[in-house]
């Protein structure tokens, strides 16, 4: 065989794969039940990518593990709401919520709960189906804006169809709903609430595809004519409307909107059709095209289901919050456009996706994370500040830190376009310095006193990488003295470091010891607690801008080693009368189900020791994912747990997510495709993969050894083919030299 021939056949093989890779349905993969068990908290309903939809059934239940409105242990379901939450550990939205029943009932009388079996219910990417014990049928799809339902009713059903607007779970609560009834197969309205988010509005416009023969209203001020128009209002309770109808097969379209009923109905649009099944295809091909970015090989079905569901729950959110013209009303009332003219997205749980999901739209979401980042940008036009934890475009003031500012910081050093450094930077600089948040605390004392702020040792850890973020912006921009103060308040974790016990301490404003100090000690009472959802073995290793710095405060790389060696081999008992929930998936004491363990197992490669870290890696990947309901280990956090999953699947992870920095960790698959813009490719090929061979044997980037034990952003970018051969023996020698590590603040001095 010739050199020609033998490239030819190659070509052809090659583009025959790349073809068969492109049209294989990655949506098989994907399993929305995940999560929904154990304490994942996440959804199984009706979702496009970071739709404003996502219809999904509640279980009419509120409780912690019911965030979502739903959790596989239950086996009842109260109406299917057009909002909902993925993964968060607060329960909020759940809006407009529909129920189909056998019977019309008694005015202002809500249905029973009804009962299912898991054995009657289905869920794929864009589609949810149950039959009811009661003999229901439900399927279930959406577009951005709008959820699409379909019911079949039992014979000897007298078929009706219930709105709830007063239904809620967990901490929402209405204080003002509406309904009109424009004809005999559309209704219009909205649903205001409080809640996590202080006010929330939802409009909506329902669409029956076939007129229903009557309609029964409750509430205040319900005026119902001859002809069957009715509007009705409702506080306090809120409004319950049930539409009596003329066949037993029913499709109904909902549009909502947060703007105004008007475009709610306009949004109905979206849908053309009235068939269920091209309903269910279309957001099936968006959800093809969303997984396609990242394309894997594998032998393990298993291990597929675990990467492209999570792949799935990290394109949920943040989600649009705009009308399709890009108009949005703020908590404030304003109705706004985007100044770049694009869509305003909400929902923002930074402290969770700042490690992890945030760098990874960087490769993933191209063209819309301008949008997302611009949002954030918004939200400091409209409030003065950049947001902490975004919901309905109000500020919850949930969690420590300021983590928009690493988010921008990444998209900032790495010239994201669309995105204007001195807003950012602006923007950055108002955070640091505002009056609330225990911020003027930090900055008089070089770190947050704990008599005079709570969980003062993660807020101090905390502000000191935000901070650190900001000075790099700072730098990048020109502006020397910036640079130079917030370098100084990066260093602001060295100051509550205690020598003697190891550890990161609560520190009074007398700069003595807050006391009393364990370290297994777990307190969820955030005026009494030193360390947000955890304790100080959790939260001291969390310097992911100095770690060298942080084993220089040990006493060398050696003790940091030895320090994170017991993390993960210690006794996992928590201490405490009022243990925060939030510190699940626990090995040792290092807590996976909780974000502030995320980066730990990737710092040995910052000390020379990255054979270690593919130790831990793996271990945690094959002991904390799987593919049954509760295959994760703690709260998914809008697509946190999930990002961290995609990342150290693929054999990569961004201890510093503003550094553009991936540290190599242990891959779990064969071969990782990383669909870039421009038409680009990146791609991770791993050859001698198993369960024993864990470690890294020796790496190539684009045929040419390589001995850094990380890889840039640029890197990536630029295309390219990351080799790594895999033992079941530790190569203690790869990774050894200083000058391979990662960096560290400290080696700026």
């Amino acid at each position: 065989m010739n050199k020609f021939y033998f490239i030819l056949v190659f070509a052809v093989l090659f583009k025959a794969a790349s073809g068969y890779a492109q049209e294989k349905d990655l949506t098989q993969y994907v399993d929305p039940f995940i999560g929904t068990g154990g304490h994942g908290h996440t959804f199984p309903g009706a979702v496009v990518p970071f739709g404003m939809v996502q219809l999904s059934p509640d279980n009419g239940r509120g409780d912690w593990d019911w965030c979502s409105g739903y959790h596989y242990s239950d086996n009842k379901i109260a109406g299917f709401s057009h909002t909902h939450l993925s993964g968060t550990g607060i329960g909020d939205w759940l809006d407009i919520s529909i129920m189909p029943l056998l019977k019309l009932r008694q005015k202002g009388e809500r249905a029973e709960l009804a009962t299912f079996s898991h054995d009657n219910e289905q869920a794929s990417p864009g589609y949810y189906g149950v039959t009811l014990d009661n003999g229901i049928h439900a399927d279930l799809s959406a577009s951005e804006r709008v959820g699409y339902h379909h019911y079949e009713f039992p014979e000897n059903s007298e078929p009706t169809v219930q709105l709830d607007l007063a239904f809620k779970q967990n901490w929402d609560t209405p204080i003002e709903t509406h309904v009109e009834v424009l004809n005999d197969s559309t209704a219009i309205g909205y649903r205001y609430s409080t809640g996590w988010a202080s006010l929330q509005r939802v409009y909506f416009a329902i669409v029956f595809s076939k007129p229903f023969k009557d309609v029964l209203l409750s509430g205040e001020n319900a005026v119902i004519s001859d002809n069957m128009y009715a509007e009705t209002e409702g506080k306090g309770n809120g409004v319950l409307a049930q539409f009596l109808l003329t066949d037993k097969t029913i499709d109904l379209k909902v549009g909502i909107s947060m703007t105004s009923s008007e475009q709610a109905l306009a949004a109905i649009n979206e849908i053309q059709t009235w068939d269920i099944n091209e309903v269910k295809e279309v957001a099936r091909k968006k959800w093809q095209q969303e997984l396609q970015k990242v394309q894997v090989i594998s032998q393990d079905e298993e291990k597929l289901k675990i990467f492209y569901t999570a792949l799935y729950h990290t394109a949920i959110a943040p989600c649009l919050f705009s009308d399709g013209d890009g108009t949005y009303k703020n908590m404030q009332g304003d109705i706004l456009k985007m100044a770049n003219g694009g869509q305003r997205y909400t929902l923002y749980s930074l402290w969770d996706t700042f490690r992890a999901l945030n760098p990874l739209f960087t490769l993933t979401q191209p063209v819309r994370y301008t949008d997302m980042l611009n949002s954030m940008l918004a939200f400091y036009d409209e409030n003065g500040l950049l947001p902490v934890w975004d919901l309905s475009t109000a500020e919850t003031n949930t969690m420590t830190g300021y983590h928009a500012i690493p988010v921008l910081a990444d998209a900032v050093l790495k010239d994201w376009p669309g995105v204007d450094a001195s807003r950012a930077y602006k923007a950055m600089l108002a955070s640091a310095y505002q009056s609330g948040r225990g911020v003027p605390h930090y900055i008089q004392y070089g770190y947050m006193p704990q008599d005079l702020y709570g969980h003062s040792a993660s807020v101090t850890l905390e502000y000191a990488y935000d901070d650190w973020c900001i000075a790099q912006v700072a730098k990048k921009l020109g502006d020397e003295g910036k640079y130079k103060e917030f370098i100084e308040r990066a260093r602001s974790y060295e100051r509550i470091f205690d020598k003697e016990t190891g550890f990161m301490r609560a520190k009074n404003s007398d700069s003595s010891w807050a006391q009393p100090f364990d370290p297994f000690l777990s307190e969820h009472d955030e005026k009494k607690a030193q360390y947000v959802e955890g304790n100080a073995w959790q939260h001291s290793f969390f310097v992911p801008h100095d770690v060298r710095g942080l084993a220089a405060l040990h006493g060398g790389g050696n003790k940091l080693s030895l320090k994170m060696d017991s993390l993960f081999s210690i006794s996992s008992e928590l201490t405490g009368e009022n243990v925060s929930p939030d510190v699940s998936g626990l090995i040792g004491q290092y807590a996976h189900g909780n974000e502030p363990s995320h980066h730990i197992a990737y710092m040995y490669s910052y000390i020379g020791e990255p054979w270690k870290t593919q130790e831990k890696v793996r271990l945690i990947v094959d002991s904390m994912y799987h593919t049954l309901p509760d295959g994760y280990s703690g709260n998914e956090d809008v697509g946190q747990m999930s990002a961290w999953a995609i990342w150290s699947m693929a054999g990569l992870y961004p201890v510093n997510a503003a550094i553009g920095e991936y540290v190599i960790g242990s891959p779990s698959l064969e071969e990782v495709r990383f669909q870039l813009d421009g038409g680009k490719e990146f791609v991770i090929k791993t050859s001698g993969l198993s369960a024993r061979n864990i470690y890294v044997k020796s790496v190539k980037l684009n045929g040419k050894k390589y001995e850094k034990t990380y890889i840039t952003h640029q890197d990536m970018m630029s295309g390219g083919v990351l080799e790594l051969v895999m033992s079941d023996k530790a190569n203690k020698k790869w990774g050894q030299k200083s000058e391979n590590w990662p960096h560290s603040l400290i080696d700026s001095e």
